[in-house]
């Protein structure tokens, strides 16, 4: 990959910028560099790319949105703005980063004496002043975004090709302490009251922190309204260094929203934050728990909130630690956060917005392979599963919970057994793997967290992944796949955050390191399985670190209800989940025999017995492209059954890409009449499909109004009922066609929009 590299000489700091001047870039004119389009429809010519300001600042941009950068008198987030709506989100100027090393904490970067922090002014930026203290700006790099870690793409799984890494421009600021720096340090701490009466600090006592740089980094995505931000410490000196802490990213952001009074919920900017330190849940927001927080800004005194307690400062840290060794000539890196700039606060397009940016960043997400949940892992049920997925097209087979696959067994004849199934699975052209249960249990033998007092692991139980039973049972999960080939892993009670105290665990030291230590220790394995291509479901949110699905939604009792209320009940949870995930992001699940009670009114099987209802639940999960864990001994019991299956995995291969495209919500299922949504995808041959089924004992003739804006279609819409004639319709001028249905009794329709 070619690296372009630009060293900019402006004013100098006090270490001085080096390298040729920042002429080089070219000059930022925002009237002539803002997108015209919406990049929801189309992002082409929104390419990322560094700028220079005829007063020295740098602005990254793609059209779409910019950051801008002071650089003298020190390196400073100035500017954070949407171009199109002329919005500016940033008020007030922060340090780039904060780091704390051997006990001392410095600011990275920023400038201070901004008068307000209401509001930024340029004229301003001439009279702030840079903090002597903090680590200065010395130089900066230009280049192509880079791969975050290999991935082996599943193509067949795929409705599309998707690029890797997402395109884009990676910034690098480097920062580094100076003489001046460390004497003001040494004040400081000889200030403090603690030290009082003893030895003065020497300032050759920290001068070793003098070859230790941070860089911060910064990417933004070609086409999309996206940054990511990380920082990385450098340990160029001749000494061991710890990162007891940092804060990679510092924001202070326009309040939506003014209050007198304190608000139980406050309105924030319209931003998306995503990590890739998440755990403990199945939804990005999880972040706000791991890494991310929106706090309150102490130096904005002159909020209208009385108390000012208004929640307008971004800041991303961990909550623990890290707690990190360096060695000489070793780094860190931090985790990465990503911002997402919206331009409206509607539900569908921030949605939209938000999915598009996990496509980019979590690629293998549109992995979507049509799977089975096999309940015996005993060799001739699993060739029978192999056999009737081979006959039906699907893709994809799981030995699931209860089963009795167990891949902690690594014994040379288990393992030999489960590569002679492996084998044959691939034979058929089936991927098959098995379910693996991390946390939620207790392992004994003093290899479970043991948390500070008052507190309790998240599932009640959970095994430290850094004890030495942690240790032999990520040692077993990559053997295990280096022997036997195994192509899928179900992960269940991933790891959760759980703290540790123990301080005789071999993988942490204590406290402040465990919670590091263990995500690293997951995340590793995950994004190693990437590059594998092992598909990973995992009932966690660790998309950003590699894994292919997550649970659409649904409580697992509810799946004991009869049979004509899981319908419904599935349609809700299809609808609901996909206002953020892709179709191929949640799995979802379909017990073919009975599954926590429920008796016969709530079991398939004999599948042949309810073919009304089996096809049913096809058309739900198919017609919405998302995949269910079919949990049972078989897929088909006659041919009828067979027959069943095979239409449905055919119409789904035939519009595997509009299935797998975004879904625009139009009507969510209540039992008292149609619902409705609509595939999209603006790039494709086929632009929309809209499904909509009918839960009554009638017949349902409507006629509905269909937004097709995010088809990309405009003027005239082709549009064709199943495999009937296509029929030409005018669109409207707020985007939208007419269509008169009619959907049989309790059943569904489905028609094709070019």
């Amino acid at each position: 990959m070619k690296r372009i590299v630009l060293i900019a000489l402006l004013v100098p700091v006090c270490l001085g910028l080096r390298g040729q001047s920042s002429n080089a870039l070219p000059v930022w004119d925002k009237s002539r560099m803002i997108f015209s389009g919406d990049w929801l429809i189309g992002g082409a010519g929104a390419e990322a790319a560094l700028y220079r300001t005829v007063d020295g600042q740098l602005v990254l941009s793609n059209g779409i949105v910019c950051r801008t950068f002071s650089v003298t008198p020190d390196g400073a987030t100035t500017g954070l703005d949407l171009l199109n709506t002329n919005e500016s989100f940033l008020r007030s100027v922060r340090p780039e980063a904060e780091v704390e090393i051997d006990g001392i904490r410095f600011s990275v970067g920023g400038l201070t004496g901004q008068p307000i922090h209401n509001y930024l002014l340029p004229r301003w930026l001439e009279e702030m002043k840079a903090d002597r203290a903090a680590f200065r700006l010395v130089d900066y790099t230009v280049s192509e975004i880079k791969e975050r870690f290999p991935w082996k793409k599943r193509a067949e799984w795929m409705p599309q090709d998707m690029p890797w890494p997402p395109p884009g421009k990676e910034v690098t600021f480097s920062y580094r302490l100076d003489d001046e720096a460390i004497r003001l340090t040494v004040e400081k701490l000889a200030a403090i009251p603690s030290r009082s009466g003893g030895d003065s600090p020497d300032p050759d006592g920290i001068g070793y922190l003098k070859n230790i740089s941070v860089e911060v980094h910064y990417e933004l995505y070609d086409g999309m309204p996206l940054f990511s931000k990380w920082i990385k410490i450098v340990n160029g000196s001749e000494q061991e260094i710890v990162i007891n802490a940092f804060k990679s990213e510092i924001l202070a952001l326009a309040e939506p929203e003014s209050a007198v009074d304190s608000k139980m919920h406050w309105l924030l900017p319209n931003i998306t934050i995503e990590t890739d330190y998440n755990f403990g849940g199945m939804t990005g927001e999880s972040v706000m728990r791991s890494s991310v927080a929106w706090n309150i800004d102490t130096l904005y005194s002159t909020q209208v909130c009385y108390q000012r307690n208004m929640p307008c400062l971004l800041e991303a840290y961990p909550r623990y630690g890290p707690d990190q060794h360096l060695k000489p000539g070793s780094n860190f890196e931090s985790f990465r956060t990503w911002e997402l700039i919206h331009d409206s606060r509607d539900r569908e397009r921030k949605g939209l917005e938000h999915r598009r940016m996990m496509r980019a960043l979590a690629p293998w997400s549109t992995e979507n392979p049509i799977l089975m949940h096999v309940r015996s892992a005993d060799p001739a049920a699993v060739r029978k599963a192999v056999d009737q997925c081979a006959e039906v097209g699907f893709e994809l087979i799981i030995m699931t919970f209860g089963s009795g696959f167990n891949i902690e067994d690594d014994s040379p004849r288990y393992i030999s057994a489960v590569k002679e199934l492996t084998d044959y699975a691939h034979s058929k052209g089936i991927a098959l793997g098995g379910y693996s249960l991390l946390a939620s249990r207790s392992v004994g033998d003093g290899n479970d967290v043991v948390m500070p007092e008052g507190r309790s692991p998240v599932f009640g139980n959970s095994p430290c992944l850094g004890s030495n039973w942690g240790i032999d049972y990520f040692r077993k999960l990559y053997e295990f796949y280096e022997k036997t080939g195994m192509d899928v892993l179900e992960h269940d009670g991933s790891y959760p955050g759980d703290i540790c105290i123990s301080e005789s665990h071999p993988g942490h030291a204590g406290l402040d390191d465990s919670q590091w230590n263990q995500y690293r220790t997951i995340t590793d394995f995950y994004k190693w399985c990437r590059s594998e291509g092992i598909y990973l479901n995992v009932p966690d949110y660790y998309f950003l670190s590699g894994s292919n699905k997550i649970a659409m939604g649904y409580r697992e009792t509810n799946w004991s209800l009869p049979r004509e209320q899981q319908e419904i009940i599935e349609r809700q949870n299809i609808y609901d989940g996909t206002w953020e995930k892709t179709p191929s992001m949640g799995w979802m699940f379909v017990p073919l025999v009975e599954y926590q009670g429920g008796g016969a009114a709530a079991t398939i099987e004999p599948l042949k017995d309810h073919l009304p209802h089996y096809g049913q639940r096809l058309a739900n999960l198919f017609g919405a492209g998302v995949q269910a864990c079919y949990r049972g001994p078989q897929l088909y019991d006659s041919p009828e059954t067979k027959a069943l299956v095979e239409k449905w995995v055919g119409f789904y291969k035939k519009h595997r890409r509009i299935l797998d495209g975004d879904i625009i919500h139009l009507r969510r299922a209540d039992g008292r009449d149609y619902d409705a949504i609509l595939h999209v995808d603006p790039q494709g041959v086929e632009k929309g499909l809209l499904m909509v089924y009918n839960p009554l004992d009638e017949e349902i003739q409507r006629e509905i109004t269909v937004p097709v804006y995010y088809t990309g279609l405009s003027g005239k819409a082709v549009v064709r009922e199943q495999d009937g004639r296509e029929i030409i319709n005018d669109v409207s001028r707020e985007y939208t066609i007419t269509l008169p249905v009619t959907i049989p009794a309790r059943g569904y329709n489905y028609w094709i929009i070019k």
